[in-house]
This record gives structure tokens, C-alpha cells and sequence, in this order.
């Protein structure tokens, strides 16, 4: 019986044509993505904040110098005489500082309440503004936040608080920046607000047609850094969080070999007034005394 093979149908011109014309706009996308990534990672408010003591008594203007030539300007608030500082009614000064490391947007006058709410508990308060950001000179990136950062903690060592006496408080992109310096110049704690794995899985998140994971150039990696970290650390998530997804933050607290809280907010999304309001200061408190006890 004599056999009959069918052939494959081979693709037509047009359809080659489509394919072709498909890889290109994807590979074009690809590149402008890749070009311009940290217009979509970096939103800041460039406009140069007003003097720190008219905007928070007692509070005062510093200069961080960076180690590749930056002068960035912050303030530092100091802790209050009449701070309550605990649940039995103890006041003043805790001889601890907060080193607070802000996220991707705005510049520290956005963050005026929470430095606040954290000099009312005693604590003193280094409110700064990364490269290109509150006036700042120079552009974001991962390497350059890192040298903002630890500028910063240098200059809180030269207000005579040495990194035993810091904690690190960092928010959404800033828990990137946190963890790094954490990994490197360990605090007596840190705190993680609104923390992600690393941000190539936010970016999945909101671009999951991309391969962001190839195209990404600034990594964040807080779930590495946190795996090997030996201080007391507190996570403060929200549940409805549709920027950093909290089952990202999650992960990172399961993460932390000495953890001390999750606070977590039900209900509460990303920039609500909750992620940084009384609650958390109180909370920076209470990882104070867990980091004393150990």
C-alpha cells in the first residue's frame, strides 16, 4: 500500500512578516525600557525644602558629604525634653537615633509628621533626601542611594551617636537602601516599612509582560540582605498595599532571623497616613527594647 506523507504547512510571507515586525517592536520596547527604567523607578521632588527650624522647632540643617563628592542637604530633629518614652510614663531623651531612609517619591517635607512623631518618643531623627532629590545635586541609582545613605549614618556618628545607638528606618524603595547599609554598618536595629524581596518582583508585578528581571540594572535586594543580618528587626505592612504586594513584604519578615514584630495594617494601603503615623514610631520603641534586652 503505497504511503502518503503530508507536508507541514510553512509559513507564509505575511505571517513571517508579522513575526518579524513582533520581536522588533518588543526588542525596541525592551531598549527604551532599559534606557529609561530609572524614570519609572525614581520620582523626585527636586524643589529645594525650607529651613529645617521653620518647619520643626529645635530642628536644625545638615550637610551629608558623600564619598564620590556629593554635599546633600537634611535636617536633623532632636529629641524632645518632655518625650514620653515608654508605658511607664518615662520622659526625655532616649540617646537613640533614627536614621530615616524615604522611598522613591517626594522629598523629607513629605515626611515631617512621622520625624515628629518619632522626636515626641525621645528619639532624634536624621531626616535626609537622597542625590536628585529636595534640592539635592547628582541622579538616583542603587550605588548612589547607597553612598547617601551611608553618609548619613557617618554624620549621625559625628552627632556622637555611634551605629550601636542608630536604628535604620526605611520605607518601600528606602528598605532596599536599609538593608544594604544594615548588611554593611549594622545598627542596633532596623525597621522596614513596606520592605519587597527585591525589586524585580515589584516590577513583575506591574509589568509582567517585560522580562524585568534581564532588563533591570538597579536590584534592590532586600531578602538577600536581611537573610544575613544578626540585629532585631520589626516589618510594617499594609494588606492592600498595590505597590510593594504584601505577600512580598511577608516573605521578607519570615526572612529575618531575629524578628521582632510584624505590624501589620489591615485594610491599609501603600501611602496611607497609618504607614507612618504614631503607630509606627511606637513601635520603633518597643524594637529599641528588644534590641536592649538582647
Amino acid at each position: 500500500m503505497q504511503q502518503h506523507r503530508r507536508r507541514a504547512a510553512r509559513p507564509g510571507r505575511s505571517t513571517w512578516r508579522w513575526l518579524v515586525a513582533a520581536v522588533v517592536v518588543l526588542g525596541l520596547l525592551g531598549g527604551a525600557v532599559f534606557v529609561g527604567q530609572r524614570q519609572l523607578i525614581y520620582f523626585p521632588n527636586r524643589s529645594a525644602p525650607p529651613p529645617a527650624a521653620e518647619v520643626i522647632p529645635g530642628a536644625r540643617d545638615v550637610t551629608l558629604a558623600t564619598h564620590d563628592g556629593l554635599e546633600l542637604t537634611a535636617w536633623l530633629v532632636p529629641a524632645r525634653a518632655d518625650a514620653a518614652t515608654g508605658a511607664t510614663g518615662d520622659t526625655g531623651d532616649t540617646g537613640m537615633a533614627v536614621l530615616f531612609l524615604p522611598g522613591n517619591g517626594g522629598n523629607r517635607t513629605g515626611r515631617i509628621q512621622i520625624a515628629e512623631h518619632l522626636s515626641a518618643r525621645g528619639l532624634t531623627v536624621l531626616l535626609m533626601d537622597y542625590r536628585g532629590y529636595g534640592g539635592n545635586p547628582g541622579r538616583p541609582t542603587e550605588d548612589g542611594l547607597a553612598a547617601d545613605a551611608l553618609a548619613a549614618q557617618e554624620r549621625l556618628v559625628a552627632e556622637g551617636f555611634p551605629p550601636d545607638r542608630q536604628v535604620y528606618l526605611g520605607e518601600s524603595l528606602g528598605t532596599g537602601v536599609a538593608s544594604a547599609l544594615a548588611a554593611a554598618r549594622p545598627p542596633a536595629a532596623l525597621l522596614l516599612r513596606s520592605p519587597f524581596t527585591e525589586l524585580a518582583d515589584v516590577g513583575r508585578t506591574h509589568y509582567p509582560w517585560l522580562p524585568v528581571g534581564l532588563l533591570l540594572r538597579d536590584r534592590y535586594a532586600v531578602l538577600a540582605h536581611v537573610r544575613e543580618l544578626d540585629v532585631p528587626v520589626t516589618v510594617v505592612r499594609g494588606t492592600v498595599d498595590r505597590v510593594v504586594p504584601t505577600r512580598l513584604s511577608e516573605q521578607v519578615a519570615r526572612a529575618a532571623p531575629y524578628l521582632v514584630e510584624e505590624l501589620v495594617f489591615e485594610g491599609a494601603g501603600h501611602n496611607d497616613p497609618v504607614m507612618v503615623g504614631p503607630e509606627v514610631a511606637d513601635a520603633v520603641l518597643r524594637l529599641i527594647d528588644a534590641a536592649a534586652g538582647r
